[in-house]
């Protein structure tokens, strides 16, 4: 299966693994709105994100989200190339919102 998944397929993939969700927009952005589900904020622009991932575990299901979809496929090919299997880019926040994903 393709990194990059629409909404649809997130919703599907959700049902069957929970996964760990991850904005990798900046903390303005984030704090101006994000999915209620996100379970970390890690800034791909400032090196945050590349700084987190020794932290997390390569076992898990993880799905990455920011502005339009770009930001979270660099930081998933970045997430592949270091080994970890499941990594799923869904897109952007506000396609999200518009499917239906509960934000705050």
């Amino acid at each position: 299966m393709s990194i990059d998944i629409s909404t649809e397929e997130f919703k599907e993939k959700r049902a069957e693994t929970e996964g760990i969700v991850i904005d990798v927009r900046t903390k303005d952005e984030y704090d101006e709105g994000h999915l209620a589900e996100t379970d970390h904020q890690f800034d791909l622009m400032n090196g945050e994100f590349q700084s987190q991932l020794e932290s997390l575990s390569k076992e898990e299901t993880y799905y990455l989200y920011c502005r339009s979809g770009n930001r979270s496929g660099q930081a998933a090919r970045i997430m592949k190339n270091a080994g970890f299997e499941n990594v799923y880019n869904v897109g952007g926040f506000e396609d999200l919102a518009r499917a239906g994903f509960e934000t705050e």
